[in-house]
């Protein structure tokens, strides 16, 4: 028999008014039709276990839009507490924020199921655990004397979190001018040929802090960090690489770029004839997750009249969210968001990292909960499906960061993968394998084979450093424990088909842009940092100048 309190239906007024949502935003649902009742009803009966759609408890949090930094933590920490929840390890958690950062939004932390926070997805996302940082170094920072002693133990381990893992700076694309000035890009990378990764300077905070971020020295201000001030030097780049058809732009979070910085992006695409080769804009944001409530502004009419400009001129701007679990997503606030980016020409699709604890899942024993985690997965294609947003990919940590905490083994990743892709109608799956980014290249980890009797593991390159080596299926010994593709061994001999021209295109790569350098009259690379968001006093807002 049906369960009666799952068919009630959802007045989502009365949702609205007691979630301590402003009045701008409600009134912008209303007007714009955002939250039909039929598609609100129909994802909170299909998926309670995961549904704030119909919730109507009271805010935690209702102060602050955002929190950053140790400041913003210890105020988390004594709102909690203020509410009966003590969370536990502040001093190991404070390590943690001293040598990534921590930074979270109001909508973040009600999103977190505070009557069973531990087990929460969005709470592992972006609280610092205890464990994640090694023993030792837990041990010395907590022995040591509060404030200067502490911080100089913290700045220490930042030398070993790996933040340009697989040889990011060799991307750094360069050109010679009309002057014969050496422009270098140091706010870009350009490593596969269709696509030009931009790290703008206005893209360089994020609205929460990913506890397993692939790109901590963005968002921390390592001196070796990706930054962009010059867009001319962009266009010129395009206009000599007719290779490149998209740009993304990422940081740090592409939801912070505002709208008059992004029409200099992209208003010459429309105009210059020799940038007609540029068919897609992608924006690289958690702004879906972590504070949709911007996008449910006047305020951000101005960027969704770009928007409207960009459809309007036949270039695609495909928002790449990143969402892991199906609670990010059935959120009143996400819904509406995302369907008013849609009204307005955007397509959306998600890609997100498999990490343990908050979209794979372990038993008592530690062993990964192959059915549990797949479900979690499956669940969330389907509601992406509902929503119109494509399931563009599922990819493996990358080998940054706390990564011990976060990774699977490969070959449970493997499992996991293949009973989510047989589990969906073939709309629903994702559009490309599962994936490991190295130097090389993202390597797709296509499944299990068997070869001379023995299970080995299928590899083949999504994109690489040499497009050609994507033709390639290989194979790599089975290995029931590694987390990370490149300890992987060929089945055969010492080497994989592709490293040692690897090794020749790494070298190559390093040697053209010293001796490009070297022989230049002059050389224009903009080497200034933003400044450390542990120092800020606030949070920045995002889309400055709207």
């Amino acid at each position: 028999m049906l369960d009666k309190t799952r068919l009630e239906e959802i007045n989502v007024g009365r949702v609205l008014a007691r979630g301590g949502y402003p009045n701008e935003v409600r009134e912008i649902i209303a007007q714009e039709r955002l939250l039909p009742g039929g598609l609100v009803n129909r994802l909170h009966r299909q998926f309670p276990q995961y549904s704030a759609l119909a919730s109507t408890a009271a805010p935690i949090f209702t102060g602050r839009e955002n929190y950053t930094g140790l400041k913003g933590f210890r105020q988390v920490v004594e709102i909690l507490r203020a509410a009966g929840i003590d969370i536990g390890h502040v001093d190991e958690r404070e390590l943690f924020v001293e040598v990534y950062r921590f930074l979270a939004t109001r909508h973040t932390l009600n999103s977190i199921d505070w009557t069973n926070y531990e087990t929460d997805s969005v709470f592992q996302l972006v609280f610092p655990q205890p464990g994640m940082i090694a023993g030792d170094v837990v041990k010395a920072y907590l022995a040591a004397e509060k404030g200067a002693e502490r911080s100089k133990v913290a700045n220490e381990y930042m030398k070993a979190t790996n933040p340009h893992d697989g040889n990011q700076q060799l991307n750094k694309p360069w050109f010679e001018n009309e002057d014969g000035v050496l422009e270098v890009l140091a706010g870009s990378q350009h490593k596969y040929p269709q696509t030009q990764l931009i790290f703008d300077q206005s893209t360089q905070h994020c609205f929460s802090f990913c506890t397993y971020c692939f790109r901590h020295a963005q968002v921390r201000g390592d001196e070796d960090m990706f930054l962009q001030h010059d867009i001319a030097q962009i266009h010129e780049y395009l206009r000599q690489h007719k290779e490149v058809t998209d740009l993304l732009i990422t940081g740090g979070d592409g939801g912070f770029m505002p709208p008059e910085r992004l029409a200099q992006y992209v208003e010459p695409l429309f105009e210059d004839p020799e940038l007609l080769h540029i068919r897609t804009v992608r924006l690289a944001t958690r702004v879906l997750t972590f504070s949709p409530e911007q996008v449910l502004t006047r305020k951000y009419e101005k960027m969704l009249a770009l928007f409207d400009k960009i459809h309007e001129n036949g270039i695609q701007l495909a928002w790449m969210a990143h969402f892991s679990t199906p609670r990010e997503l059935l959120n009143p606030m996400v819904i509406a968001a995302t369907r008013r980016l849609q009204s307005h020409g955007v397509v959306l699709r998600s890609q997100s990292p498999m990490m343990k604890h908050i979209s794979l899942f372990a038993k008592e024993d530690g062993a990964i909960d192959i059915d549990k985690s797949a479900q979690n997965w499956i669940d969330l294609a389907n509601i992406l499906g509902t929503l119109h947003i494509g399931f563009h990919s599922m990819y493996c940590a990358r080998p940054t960061g706390e990564h011990h905490y976060y990774t699977a083994p490969l070959a449970d990743v493997v499992r996991i993968f293949d009973q989510v892709y047989r589990s969906l109608p073939s709309i629903n799956r994702p559009s490309r394998h599962i994936s490991m980014t190295t130097s090389a290249g993202k390597m797709s980890l296509m499944g299990f084979s068997q070869i001379n009797g023995e299970t080995v593991f299928a590899l083949k390159f999504n994109e690489a450093r040499n497009m050609k080596w994507m033709d390639t299926v290989f194979h790599a010994k089975y290995d029931a424990k590694t987390n990370n593709v490149s300890l992987l061994t060929p089945i055969e001999g010492n080497s994989f088909f592709f490293e040692e021209e690897l090794a020749q295109i790494e070298a190559e790569l390093e040697k053209s842009l010293s001796d490009a350098m070297a022989a230049a009259k002059s050389v224009h690379m903009d080497h200034t940092l933003q400044t450390d968001q542990s120092a800020e006093p606030d949070f920045p807002p995002a889309h400055q100048g709207c």
